[in-house]
């Protein structure tokens, strides 16, 4: 308390000039209008910018709240681009005979309702509100016993983010920082605003691990939109912007720039998603099919978000296509043996249970895989077998030179017994 004192009365001076200055400008602010109002402007000119530098900070860190926010909405978004699974099971129109002028005549299935009359009268019309419209497609379809949507989301998105990725291995994976928490399943497909990015491994609580895209087990049912004819799409291991589609005919035209679009076969991505563009196409005279080179729509060298997508169809697609795998290609061993005559065949212990696969993709790409596993035997036999049949060769032209060059050996040494020795000389 001393010092505080002490430092009032040695600047008594100062801090009185200093109340008087504030006082006199208080005074002039207020008893002037043209001052107070330069006043105010001036102050609402730097308050203003501080206020914008404070923002400007501000938003700064919220943008991890804000990239979370439009992250939910683009998901929304590119969920309403997907079309229910139940969408096109019925076909608009049928074609039912040709005019006078030899042009088709369709039956439309489901025409709109028409407008009522002008003078049609009725409760709309007192009311002031017009008639409900029929939809244009049912809300639900009868399968079997069961009632499905129609509209159902089919397909919903997760969004997630790319917390660790990889491009120069042959097979690559991707970790997402969703999990089984999220309601990500193991099987499902991943998305982005570029196209295919790939497909979940394994899930954690809260993290996935996703088998990317460039990736040598990986394989996708893709068409070309031009001419719709459909394909596998692989990555050869070597550039991560570029993939091949394989079994184009090549009797079919192909143009660079058409458009390579999933074809929804193997029941993990949607139909019509975008997967890249022709880029360059080879014909090789020892194959049957063009070598198209395809440019990926998504550049994983700066992959931060995607989405996962969920099929809630593929189970039970899955189901009836893995039913028909085993009726076609029965495993080893367990083929039935045939009834004796007169004996009737046991009954079935109840019904089968199949378990969910992936889809006939990786089934026909294990098929080719085993194809050329078998080729490959085939060739190293042969080779093996050409190379045993070599050596016999080369052995056999050995024993009959070494037998040629001892028959002349032989005839040699009995050609100089043969001949007279000179007589001794004295």
């Amino acid at each position: 308390m001393r010092n505080l004192i002490a430092f009032v009365l040695r600047y008594q001076g100062v801090m009185l000039f200093v109340l008087l200055e504030v006082v006199s400008l208080f005074l002039f602010i207020t008893n002037s209008s043209y001052q107070r109002a330069a006043f105010f402007n001036s102050a609402n000119a730097y308050a203003g910018a501080v206020l914008t530098r404070r923002t400007e900070v501000a938003d700064y860190f919220r943008l991890g709240e804000l990239n979370q926010q439009l992250l939910a909405e683009n998901a929304r978004l590119h969920q309403q681009l997907f079309p229910p699974d139940f969408a096109h099971r019925e076909a608009d129109s049928l074609p039912v005979g040709r005019d006078t002028l030899g042009r088709l005549v369709y039956r439309h299935l489901r025409p709109r309702l028409a407008a009522p009359a002008l003078g049609a009268a009725g409760p709309a019309k007192a009311s002031g509100s017009p008639p409900p419209l029929a939809p244009r497609y049912p809300d639900t379809l009868l399968l079997g016993d069961t009632r499905l949507p129609t509209r159902s989301a089919a397909y919903p998105l997760v969004p997630a983010r790319v917390v660790n990725n990889s491009l120069r291995s042959v097979d690559n994976y991707l970790t997402l920082n969703v999990g089984a928490a999220d309601g990500v399943q193991t099987g499902q497909g991943v998305l982005a605003p570029g196209g295919v990015v790939g497909r979940i491994k394994s899930v954690s609580a809260h993290y996935a691990t996703v088998t990317s895209l460039l990736n040598s087990k990986t394989a996708v049912a893709a068409r070309l939109k031009r001419d719709g004819t459909f394909g596998s799409l692989r990555w050869p291991g070597d550039d991560y912007r570029y993939a091949l589609l394989d079994y184009i005919p090549r009797q079919n035209k192909l143009m660079r720039g058409d458009t390579v679009l999933t074809s929804g076969y193997n029941a993990v991505f949607p139909e019509g998603v975008f997967i890249g563009t022709v880029a360059d196409f080879v014909k090789e005279p020892d194959k049957n099919f063009w070598t198209v080179q395809v440019r990926l729509g998504v550049d994983f060298s700066r992959l931060v978000y995607v989405y996962v997508v969920h099929n809630r169809a593929s189970t039970e697609r899955d189901s009836l296509e893995t039913a028909l795998t085993q009726e076609l290609n029965p495993p080893k061993g367990t083929a039935a043996k045939p009834a004796a005559k007169g004996t009737k065949p046991a009954p079935s212990s109840g019904p089968v249970r199949y378990v969910p696969q992936t889809g006939l993709v990786n089934k026909i790409e294990a098929a080719r895989q085993e194809g050329l596993a078998q080729a490959r035997a085939e060739y190293a036999a042969k080779a093996a077998a050409e190379a045993k049949a070599r050596a016999a060769a080369e052995k056999l032209a050995k024993a009959k030179a070494a037998a040629e060059a001892k028959a002349k050996a032989a005839k040699a040494a009995q050609a100089s017994d043969a001949t007279p020795s000179p007589p001794p000389q004295p």
